[in-house]
């Protein structure tokens, strides 16, 4: 029997600390219950541009009082598919980091070069989410997999973007031909959910397990569908408030509509 619980905790209904136009605003509900459920001891990403995942993963472990480390890795330079940028992401990001910086580090550099900073078998969660084409996922996959521990899940974003040379829905497909334990979002550009340890946390497992089925799985995507696109459409709205705020248009009907509100309560 399929319970609520075992895909909601109260943890999902968190109000996100950052939000901001991102393809992962989508996730962030899920972001919250995995890290709830999961407890990770070590948790890293790889590639972070604005934070909006990573932000997230910190706020959960914050907010769950977890003895979690937490790790994000990416140069802060863009790359062919998120474009490149100046110094200023990473400035902003800093600031928005701060609440976390007890238990959380901002690891500037490739992630080649981040790879001996963890011992083999350390890594409970692991998010990949760097350069999107083919050959660049696989091989960061296969380079961090001897880091991931008995507990360790992969998340893979993008598993649903088909174009501009993204290969991550390759890889996913290749790699649920043999890891049984996955799981994949359609949604906010898919999240791939990959279960590589031998001893993942009960939680995990269960999800996994409901997954499998079509009803469960069915029930899960509707689910975490529905409340990321919450946040997708709150994000939308108030983009374009700030648009039409900024737009001389507005400036020319402020006054207006304060006429009108003046006559109405006379």
């Amino acid at each position: 029997m399929i319970s609520l619980d075992d895909y909601l905790s109260p943890m999902t209904f968190q109000s996100p600390a950052k939000l901001g136009e991102s393809g992962w605003l989508g996730h962030i509900p899920f972001a919250f219950w995995l890290v709830e459920r999961a407890a990770p001891r070590v948790l890293v990403e790889l590639g972070t541009h604005t934070g909006v995942s990573y932000l997230a993963f910190c706020q959960g472990v914050q907010a769950c009082r977890l003895d979690t480390r937490c790790h994000a890795v990416d140069t802060w330079q863009g790359d062919v598919h998120a474009g490149f940028y100046g110094d200023d992401i990473y400035n902003a990001l800093v600031e928005l980091h701060r609440p976390y910086a007890g238990f959380s580090r901002l690891l500037r550099g490739t992630f080649d070069q981040a790879l001996d900073g963890f011992a083999d078998g350390s890594i409970d969660l692991l998010h990949i989410d760097g350069r999107h084409d083919y050959d660049s996922v696989k091989h960061d996959f296969e380079t961090w997999l001897p880091k991931l521990s008995a507990r360790g899940v992969v998340l893979f974003h993008d598993t649903h973007v088909q174009e501009r040379g993204f290969g991550v829905h390759r890889l996913w497909a290749e790699l649920t031909e043999h890891y049984p334990e996955a799981f994949a979002f359609d949604h906010s550009n898919g999240l791939g959910v990959l279960g590589v340890g031998s001893a993942l946390p009960e939680p995990v497992r269960r999800f996994f397990a409901i997954g499998r089925e079509p009803e469960g799985a069915k029930r899960i995507a509707d689910t975490y569908g529905s409340l990321g696109g919450s946040l997708e459409r709150r994000v939308a709205a108030e983009t374009e408030l700030q648009r039409l705020r900024s737009s001389s248009s507005w400036r020319l009907t402020r006054p207006l509509r304060g006429l009108a509100d003046s006559l109405r309560r006379s």
